[in-house]
């Protein structure tokens, strides 16, 4: 009797973890997938890959000029913020190029090197953009990106998916994946162990 409640026990334990197993197995396909349709495109859709030295030229504030913003829906919005326009050197080439903060900016405005991601408030719109302003004075030399295949004559400062961004993107689901594919495999071992050592007790019987 106590036999047959240890057999009970030990499946019950077998099939949670089994279920354990495939639940971690699921969960990281739908985050390799996820990965896939979001962060993978503009990843690969980035021309501006390639890492050089940028020197600045000129970080001028316009004030109160009109600037448009595309929300990326076919609506474009207007609106009467200062806008940051920084020119610099590419690679000491003396080159001059527009220099955005990420991809999305050239998009979004492409006069303006520096939007702030909320343009409700006025006063905290200048602000930010007269720091972004005053940072690129104090370090008149930073590294930045620029197209390889000059498609753009354009730099950026920052990527938003970087190779390095992109493998910890990888890592969790990795690292899931394997765990589950690892208890999956335990459980397997552990049955296969059962039997046969069921089936040498009865051998030997």
């Amino acid at each position: 009797m106590l036999g047959k409640k240890l057999v009970t026990a030990q499946k019950r334990g077998e099939t949670r973890a089994l279920c354990l197993g495939l639940g971690m197995v699921a969960c990281s396909v739908m985050m390799y997938f996820f990965i896939g349709i979001t962060i993978m495109p503009s990843y690969m859709n980035s021309i501006w890959t390639k890492e050089t030295t940028c020197k600045l030229l000129k970080a001028d504030i316009k004030d109160k000029v009109q600037c448009s913003f595309n929300n990326g829906e076919g609506d474009e919005n207007f609106f009467q913020y200062p806008c940051l326009e920084v020119l610099v050197d590419l690679n000491f080439s003396g080159q001059e190029v527009m220099l955005y903060h990420t991809e999305e900016t050239e998009e979004r405005n492409p006069k303006c090197s520096y939007i702030p991601q909320n343009l409700k408030n006025d006063k905290e719109v200048k602000t930010r953009i007269e720091t972004a302003a005053e940072n690129f004075r104090k370090h008149q030399t930073f590294p930045c990106y620029y197209d390889p295949e000059r498609r753009k004559t354009s730099v950026i400062l920052i990527r938003l998916y970087p190779p390095k961004g992109l493998y910890f993107a990888f890592l969790w689901p990795s690292l899931m994946l394997t765990g589950g594919v690892l208890i999956i495999i335990m459980v397997k071992v552990s049955q296969y162990v059962s039997v046969l050592s069921a089936w040498q007790y009865k051998t030997n019987i």
